[in-house]
Parts: structure tokens; C-alpha cells; sequence
């Protein structure tokens, strides 16, 4: 089974029984163990992994730490586990601090089995940075968040790897929250900023606090036309000829289906999106000939059929349910796309 599967599958488990563990033991046991031996560790070797793992703190003794995953007996990842009714706040995250500073730990980890809080020492050497770098939650599942994850698998960890792409990941966290909450809530230096071709006169606390509500409205209105312009542009990319037949237009299920599946691939190269009467289908340009996948909608189950090429050595058909399940699949349908650029050469 897939590293996606398993994930999403243990999330489902956990959504059925969270309600039912109130207890940092029964978190422990019952979520936290099972995520880690998902990650690959083997939680009962104490070569690979130490629970109570010992981590004295100054004049302070017999400080233990929930977990710790070694690598060549020392400390690599130390884990602190609260309960899953917990809410995970600074007092918690104080005391990894404390632990790592004491060890040769490169990551901790906060954790009440549902939100995960990873941290390194980015800013200053065997000092754990107050702001964690990844944060993954169990209940709410994004393709991203488990591809990131995925680099803490014990077959595909890399410190170095892991280490260059934190900093980055950190700040791009960071700066997506900043945008969110001016989203919510424009600061007065974005109000200003706004207004200061619209708004001739001075720009006092009260017009500032005048024009918030109107440049909050704005910006979701402007983002709503993008969206609405994006999903536009992919439903009729050709209005320029009225006696041109119309062709078949394609649900928003079958939109969100196709962009789910061209994320799996990284490109320059225009992407189209079409409909017949019987499957949508997406192509390299407006050469038809140029398709990659097709995408059957039926009653029971949707089928995804991918282009066959001569070295095709594996079926081209899948069923799917949900949209997750293609993430099974996601090597092949890159392969297919890499062989379909390639005839655009």
C-alpha cells in the first residue's frame, strides 16, 4: 500500500474514534505509535526508538521526553505527546525546547496525535526555533502537507534534504498566514497602501478604519472574479467565433477532477481541458491528438484511462471513487505526460 493510501486511511480511523481517547496513554497508543510505524520506524526497538528517552535540562534531573527516534544512538528526533483533547500551546512547545537543547536532537516534534508541529534549529545552532517549520493535522489532509511529510519517512529521510527545504517551508507557512489575515482582517499599512492612489486627503485612524471594510470586500471580490475568470477560461477558451459549434461544457466535477490530476505534474506547456458526450479528456495544446488521460463519469465508479505508448508496460484503465485514490497512481500518469511532451518535440 501506498504512503497516501495508508495515510488517508489512518485519518479516516482516527476521524471514527478521536471522540473516544481522553487520555495522553490512550493518545499515545492509539494514535502517535501507529503514525510513527507509518513513517517506518519500528517502535519496539530500542535500537531506533526509546520512549521516556532521558534529556536533562540544567540543574534538573530525570527530565524525560515522551519519545525519542535515534540514528547511531543519538537522539535525531525528540517527540513530546500531549492528549488528544489537548490544544497544543507555548507552555508545551517550552518544554521541547528544553529537551532539545540538552541533546543532539536536529528536529522535535509537538504533538497531540492529531496536530503535528515540526521544528529544527534554523535561526541559531542547537536552539530550537519558537515557530515550527511544517505543521500536519490527521483530520484535515492536503496533497502538499502529505508529500511533505512524506521526507520523514524513515526509507526516504535526508537530513540535508530535509534541512535546506525547512527554511523555505517555514516561511512560505508564514507568509501564506500573513496573507490569510490580512484576508480577514487588512492592517492599516495595507489599507494605506491601497488607498493611496483612490483617496486624495489624509489618512487619518478614521478614514483608514472607513475604507478597512470596503478594501476587505474588495479583495474577496477580486479574488472571486479570478477564480470565476480562471474556471471560465477552461470552460470556453474560444468565443470568438459564434457560429462555431459549442462544444459539451464541463462540470465543476470534472474541472476540479482535471486540475487534480495536472498538479501531479509540474510543466510549462498549455494544458487543455475537453468534453465529448461520453469523457472529458486533457491535452498537450489544441491538437487533440496530443491527449494524455481521459476521465469516464459514471453512476457507481469513475475511470481514468491513460494513453498507451509502445513501452506502456503497465494497464492504462483505473476505477477511482474519490479523487485521493489516483495518488496511487500518480508515478504513471507523470510517466504518461512525460511521453506525450515529448511528441510535442
Amino acid at each position: 500500500m501506498e504512503f497516501n493510501e495508508k495515510i488517508t486511511q489512518f485519518s479516516e480511523r482516527i476521524k471514527r474514534i478521536k471522540d473516544n481517547i481522553c487520555t495522553e496513554e490512550a493518545t499515545k497508543t492509539s494514535i502517535i505509535l501507529p503514525f510513527l510505524q507509518i513513517l517506518g520506524y519500528d517502535v519496539f526497538n530500542p535500537l531506533e526508538f526509546v520512549p521516556e528517552f532521558t534529556a536533562d535540562t540544567g540543574i534538573k534531573k530525570g527530565e524525560k521526553v515522551d519519545y525519542a527516534i535515534l540514528n547511531n544512538g543519538d537522539p535525531l528526533i525528540l517527540i513530546e505527546a500531549k492528549s488528544a483533547n489537548t490544544e497544543l500551546t507555548l507552555k508545551h512547545m517550552n518544554q521541547l525546547l528544553r529537551y532539545f537543547m540538552v541533546t543532539k536532537a536536529k528536529f522535535g516534534i509537538l504533538t497531540n496525535g492529531i496536530s503535528y508541529k515540526f521544528y529544527s534549529d534554523l535561526e541559531e545552532s542547537n536552539k530550537m526555533d519558537s515557530v515550527p517549520f511544517f505543521e500536519f493535522n490527521l483530520l484535515d489532509l492536503k496533497k502538499d502537507k502529505i508529500s511533505e511529510l512524506k521526507q520523514f519517512h524513515k526509507d526516504n529521510f535526508n537530513l540535508k534534504t530535509i534541512l535546506s527545504n525547512a527554511s523555505d517551508l517555514k516561511y512560505m507557512n508564514l507568509i501564506k498566514e500573513s496573507i490569510e489575515k490580512q484576508f480577514n482582517e487588512p492592517s492599516d499599512q495595507l489599507v494605506k497602501a491601497i488607498i493611496k492612489n483612490v483617496y486624495p486627503g489624509t489618512k487619518t485612524q478614521a478614514v483608514l478604519d472607513k475604507f478597512r471594510g470596503m478594501v476587505k470586500t474588495a479583495i474577496n471580490e477580486y479574488t472571486n472574479d479570478a477564480i470565476t475568470s480562471k474556471i471560465s477560461s477552461v470552460i470556453s477558451p474560444d468565443l470568438e467565433s459564434p457560429n462555431k459549434p459549442k462544444e459539451p461544457i464541463l462540470s465543476v466535477e470534472e474541472i476540479q477532477t482535471m486540475d487534480y490530476i495536472k498538479n501531479m505534474f509540474s510543466t510549462n506547456l498549455n494544458i487543455v481541458y475537453k468534453k465529448t458526450s461520453r469523457y472529458s479528456y486533457m491535452q498537450i495544446g489544441e491538437l487533440s491528438s496530443k491527449w494524455i488521460c481521459r476521465v469516464f463519469f459514471q453512476k457507481n465508479r469513475n475511470m481514468l484511462s491513460l494513453r498507451k505508448f509502445e513501452d506502456t508496460d503497465y494497464e492504462c484503465e483505473y476505477y477511482f471513487d474519490d479523487l485521493e485514490q489516483l495518488d496511487g497512481i500518480e508515478e504513471l500518469i507523470k510517466d504518461t505526460f512525460e511521453k506525450c511532451a515529448l511528441l510535442m518535440r
